[in-house]
């Protein structure tokens, strides 16, 4: 088990665009196992993408099988090189990160996706999904962008101190 640590706003690697992964083999199958492993251990969290632990790579960990939002579940994901085929149904939520501990905010995101990827070891995949899964999904996507929740928020009154972290 490696759990590693997550890195917080302002550091860089959150705010760069991440690099595809081009070979699949023991360097991904490990490092999607240190995302699952550091998911796991942090409480509360449901997905963790490689730039929130320094590594600028385009995979992302997610298992929102625990949470009482979940209508929608795949169970423990790792996706690689993820593309957003299709969203539809937007729904303003409220989000946070583990990346910005202190606030959480309002977020508008479709609520219904179809996304393509990889598995670590390279097999293709396509995900179909909605509501809590698909919110928690393009949370990870946008990290891999360069992006944290707190640059899609609409207004400053979209912004809210965060009152307890788990």
């Amino acid at each position: 088990m490696t759990v590693q640590k997550v890195l917080e706003i302002p550091h860089l690697c959150l705010s760069n665009p991440t690099t595809e992964i081009t070979d699949f083999g023991s360097e991904e199958i490990q490092l999607a196992n240190d995302l699952i492993d550091t998911m796991l251990a942090s409480p509360g969290c449901v997905g963790l993408a490689a730039n929130q632990i320094g590594v600028p790579r385009r995979i992302f960990a997610l298992d929102v099988s625990g949470h009482h939002k979940t209508t929608s579940c795949h169970g423990k994901l790792v996706i690689c090189n993820p593309v957003l085929i299709d969203g539809s149904d937007n729904v303003t939520l409220r989000e946070g990160c583990m990346s910005v501990p202190h606030f959480t905010g309002d977020i508008t995101r479709p609520s219904k996706i179809c996304l393509k990827g990889y598995d670590p070891q390279g097999a293709p995949m396509e995900i179909i999904t909605e509501g809590f899964e698909a919110r928690a999904i393009l949370h990870e996507l946008d990290h891999l962008n360069g992006y944290v929740f707190i640059d899609r928020i609409e207004s400053p009154t979209a912004l809210f101190k965060r009152k307890v972290y788990l």
